[in-house]
């Protein structure tokens, strides 16, 4: 299964909760491999803290092949990087990449990441985080992934947001990937004390909106785990964030067995 963690906001959590489920997919016992699609290289940081920095194949280099015209190219697989944490794998990003966007796009190289990741069966499970646009590596990865799961903080902008998501979504469905499905709107930051966030939640859900359950809750043990570069699972395992992280991979597989 192939998933993508899709917003054009930022600051949603996109990084936070493609690194998470990918950490619970992989203490499942499923080998895992994060795909870091956003030249700002959070998802990559988190799961490997500064080593990112010695890094000398990344998704960089992957694009940048593509664009050349040799007949023999790497595999896939040596753009990918063992993590600290057992069954769990990166295709690192680094800022370079932003720099290969435009020349991506006017070469109509967005089908390039789907064939890489269909070439890698050992892989049970891939998700994917995605740069806060609808460009050409968020439009890659909607084309290479059977899943979309798109986060979602409650406010009054993301609540009119959703509609057009959805309909982006619709969009690569229809011209490139007929097995894209949104997957799930997962709602983060979620305040179980105040009022707003509920009615907002149950506006989506009266809207037909495929919410998924449970929601994850604010708390600064989230950025206490970027800053030491481990997901929730391996950094608190008993706290009640990982719990949830844990209930909603659950909650996905069991509504895709």
């Amino acid at each position: 299964m192939r998933r993508v963690v899709f917003n054009q906001k930022g600051g949603v959590g996109k990084s936070t909760i493609a690194c998470n489920l990918a950490a619970v997919s992989a203490l499942r016992g499923n080998r895992t491999l994060l795909v870091d699609l956003d030249p700002q290289g959070n998802a990559t940081h988190y799961l490997l803290g500064e080593k990112d920095a010695a890094l000398d194949k990344t998704l960089a280099d992957f694009f940048d092949a593509m664009l050349g015209f040799g007949f023999f190219k790497d595999s896939p697989d040596v753009y990918i990087h063992p993590t600290p944490f057992e069954n769990l794998f990166v295709m690192p990003s680094v800022p370079k990449l932003s720099e290969l966007q435009i020349k991506l796009e006017s070469r109509y190289k967005m089908y390039k990441l789907r064939e890489a990741l269909e070439s890698l069966p050992d892989y049970t499970h891939v998700f994917i985080d995605t740069p806060p646009a609808l460009g050409f590596f968020t439009k890659s990865a909607l084309i290479a992934s059977d899943r979309c799961l798109i986060p979602f903080d409650c406010d009054e902008f993301s609540k009119h947001a959703l509609h057009g998501l959805m309909d982006s979504v619709q969009e690569i469905k229809l011209d490139h990937n007929p097995e894209l499905e949104v997957e799930g709107i997962i709602v983060n930051q979620f305040q179980t004390t105040a009022r707003f966030p509920k009615q907002v939640v149950e506006e989506l859900e009266n809207d037909g909106l495929p919410v998924t359950r449970p929601f994850i809750s604010p708390t600064v043990k989230i950025r206490e785990s970027h800053h030491v570069g481990q997901p929730m699972v391996h950094f608190a395992p008993r706290h009640k964030v990982s719990q949830q992280y844990e209930a909603l991979f659950d909650s996905l597989e069991s509504a895709n067995s």
